[in-house]
């Protein structure tokens, strides 16, 4: 855990963020879990808990609801049973419907496990108690009742006792209503007295009706008697009563020795069920405070020559999540690399404290697991301590003054940060003699600065600002001020001091123009070059901002243009190549009938040898012209692991050919003539990279050609793939001299037999052809005699 003083984060207050959280649990062990919820000095048990509460955030979108609602802390059941004190009824249910709870929750985790892990994890845990919850739902009901199916002998004893509590009430009942003692009594009713049923005598008519005086009026007029005829009735229902009293209390205690003998596992479930409930609360906190997982940056050791370690504090949009989201003012805070003291300046009541404390706030939520009030991007180091020195502590009963105060506390800071620490100190060196002060705080800043400890100070001393612009390592911050409302913008500014602005101040307020230019004569002349050159600068920035911006801008909408232009580019070249391709099918047409005009030609003139050699001629030249007027093959996509450096590509957007030269994870940066560019692979197309290498993976030769294998396979093929495929096969089967060939197709739906079979019918090299004999593949292989060469 981070090694911290309550006191600290107190004074960042921490722990009304922990209210906040807390008001978010649904039963009192979650509560409790998260009052006491601490940051972690540990990098990746805060990764874990990052992870945690975004899985949980992901679950609650997903499933509105969590139905966490009828659990409740069962440790003191659980101890009470473990003591063999009986449970009541009231307990019972409390137990079984946490358990229910518990055991719906876990069924629905477990079932996404593979998107919830860490969730699932702690789910696993929870102990379902299946028999305890059979028994509770059996015995008792939702009233709180022990049921008569509880036991057998409960069964019976219930019963007779409504028969013997029917028969009295009968017989009670028709005494009072019987005129022969109606009149004896004061009213015609039915009370009891210490458990038994009674009948009010009229005190005058005492003994006219025989029985047990229980009770008299305050009066005196009254006798509540039992008559002695129902005297044996009433006892039989009290002894029911008691032994229906007995019978439960031994239910409840055979319930109560299986809630003990369950005790460890219902302990597990409800510690699992504390987690995941605060899991929940954290995810429903960053909900309302539309908190973002923040990037977690560990530090690493210093490297030689004292340089400060390596982290990272960039909180983009950061917002104090107590103020309220309607007035808070975002604020931009980064700080790393080059510096690691932040000087803040600015008017009172700017903001800087509330900078201060929301950097500090910001991080201890981090650590603790919480998400963060901020843009998606902003990064956090895990720090080992935070240490703070804010806001007012005057003790009157250790008789300090405000400064006696601060610098006991600084001196505790002193001692216990590292390298590895935050520390936030606002108004540092105040509420002494300003030059001591000044001189006080500059000493402490620069003991901080040689240990290397990342630190945020707020300030008002002038010395300061010097000491932060000429010193390595420490920065300049401001809060603005609007000199025309006359108040603060309360954004922060990193890289320039902030102005005192009393003077204009006072003088927009009102104060005579004369006691203002009187104050300025007082002012040194550095302090007037000083203030008048941080409202230069402030100047230049601003315009230097605005400047960045329009860029940006013009940037954005040149590369939005090139998008645009590189859209219409692809839309020409699928339009030049669908012309091309049509312009090429309809010359194939006009080929084919060509074709078929040779091979009849060439059928008439068999009987004319020497006709052959200028039609073998013809034949292949009408081949050459088919190849070239062969459609443009559809681009394929080209895969990252075909490329590599020094691959030759066809830039597609750009219609120029160029060379790789780099690899990126989608993309590819090339080199064309002297410019570079990163394209998409999805904008190229893979060349030769020489003109000797093969195309079709092996080598042509002018002298020989490799032969051709005896079979042909294209089972699965496209049928426009197809005839190309086939005709080309059979010239190079044809040449190499080979007498017949397999073409295999397999039987499917016969499309591709059909296909093939008619092409070889007019197929000009094809003497003859047939179906497979059994052994060679039957109906699913076409043999094909090639006429002699």
């Amino acid at each position: 855990m981070t090694k911290m003083d309550p006191k600290y984060l107190q004074i960042l207050e921490f722990p009304k963020i922990l209210d906040k959280v807390a008001k978010h649990t649904s039963f009192s062990a979650g509560r409790e879990l998260a009052l006491n919820l601490a940051p972690s000095s540990d990098i990746e048990e805060v990764k874990r808990r990052q992870r945690e509460t975004s899985e949980a955030r992901a679950f609650l979108d997903l499933k509105a609801s969590v139905a966490l609602g009828g659990a409740c802390d069962l440790h003191p059941l659980v101890k009470k049973a473990e003591i063999a004190a009986t449970l009541t009824p009231a307990e019972l249910l409390d137990i079984r419907a946490t358990l229910v709870a518990a055991r719906a929750l876990r069924g629905s985790i477990l079932r996404s496990r593979t998107q919830f892990p860490l969730l699932a994890e702690k789910a696993q845990n929870i102990e379902g108690c299946s028999e305890l919850v059979a028994e509770v739902a059996r015995c008792i009901n939702d009233r709180a009742e022990v049921v008569d199916g509880a036991s057998p002998d409960l069964g019976h004893i219930r019963q007779e006792l409504k028969l013997v509590h029917d028969r009295l009430l009968s017989k009670l009942e028709r005494m009072i209503s019987s005129p022969a003692t109606s009149h004896f009594l004061q009213e015609a009713l039915i009370t009891q007295r210490d458990g038994r049923y009674v009948i009010p005598l009229k005190a005058d008519f005492k003994g006219r009706i025989p029985g047990v005086v229980h009770d008299t009026s305050a009066s005196g007029l009254t006798l509540f008697i039992e008559p002695l005829s129902t005297v044996e009735l009433n006892n039989r229902w009290r002894e029911l009563q008691l032994e229906e009293k007995r019978e439960m209390e031994r239910i409840l205690k055979h319930l109560t020795a299986q809630v003990a003998e369950d005790g460890e596992a219902m302990r597990q479930t409800v510690e699992a069920l504390a987690e995941l409930d605060l899991a929940f609360a954290k995810a429903k906190y960053s909900e309302e405070i539309a908190g973002v997982e923040p990037q977690l940056v560990p530090f690493r050791k210093q490297e030689a020559g004292g340089k400060h370690p390596v982290f990272s504090i960039q909180l983009i949009n950061a917002r104090h999540p107590l103020l309220p989201a309607d007035e808070v003012v975002p604020i931009n805070v980064h700080i790393g690399g080059n510096f690691f003291i932040l000087v803040i300046t600015g008017p009172n009541t700017g903001g800087k404290t509330v900078s201060l404390k929301t950097v500090g706030l910001l991080a201890l939520m981090a650590e603790a697991g919480l998400h963060v009030p901020a843009n998606e991007g902003s990064t956090l180091s895990v720090f080992s301590g935070a240490y703070a020195d804010i806001g007012e502590e005057q003790s009157i009963e250790q008789s300090l003054s405000t400064f006696s105060s601060h610098m006991t506390n600084i001196v505790n800071i002193l001692k216990e940060a590292d390298g590895e620490s935050l520390v936030l100190l606002d108004e540092l060196g105040a509420g002494t003699d300003p030059a001591e002060g000044s001189a006080l705080a500059r000493a402490i800043l620069d003991y901080l600065r040689r240990r290397h400890i990342t630190t945020f100070v707020a300030t008002h001393y002038p010395e300061l600002k010097v000491y932060a612009h000429v010193t390595p390592g420490v920065q300049n911050a401001c809060v603005e001020f609007d000199l025309e409302t006359l108040a603060p913008t309360f954004k922060l500014s990193i890289g320039l001091p902030g102005q005192s602005n009393a003077l204009a101040i006072a003088k927009r307020l009102g104060l005579s123009p004369e006691v203002v230019e009187e104050a300025r004569t007082w002012l040194s002349s550095t302090d007037l070059e000083v203030e008048s050159f941080l409202t230069d600068i402030k100047w230049a920035r601003e315009e230097a901002m605005a400047a960045k911006e329009a860029a940006q801008a013009a940037q954005r909408e040149a590369e939005e243009r090139a998008k645009e232009l590189q859209e219409r580019l692809r839309a020409i070249e699928a339009e030049r190549r669908e012309i091309i391709n049509q312009a090429r099918q309809e010359a194939q047409l006009e080929l084919g009938q060509v074709r078929e005009e040779l091979r009849r030609i060439r059928a008439r003139l068999e009987i004319a040898p020497l006709a052959k050699e200028p039609l073998a001629q013809a034949t292949e030249e009408v081949e050459a012209l088919r190849s070239e007027v062969e459609p443009l093959p559809e681009p394929s996509p080209v895969a990252m692991e075909d490329l590599g450096v020094g691959a030759v590509v066809w830039v597609k957007g750009l219609q120029r050919q160029g060379e790789v030269i780099e690899l990126f994870d989608d993309e590819v940066e090339v080199r064309i003539g002297s410019l570079r560019a990163r394209v998409p692979l999805a904008d190229l197309e893979l060349q030769a990279r020489r003109e000797e290498e093969p195309a079709y993976g092996y080598t042509v030769s002018l002298g020989h050609r490799p032969p051709p294998s005896p079979e042909l396979s294209i089972r699965g093929w496209r049928a426009e793939d197809v005839l190309p495929a086939l005709d080309k096969y059979l010239n190079e089967a044809f040449l190499a001299g080979l007498p017949s060939v397999k073409i295999i197709h397999g039987k499917g739906t016969g499309v591709l037999s059909k296909l093939v079979r008619e092409e070889l019918s007019r197929h000009p090299l094809v003497a003859s052809y047939r179906a497979g004999e059994e052994r060679e593949g039957g109906d699913g292989v076409t043999v094909v005699n090639l006429e002699a060469r």
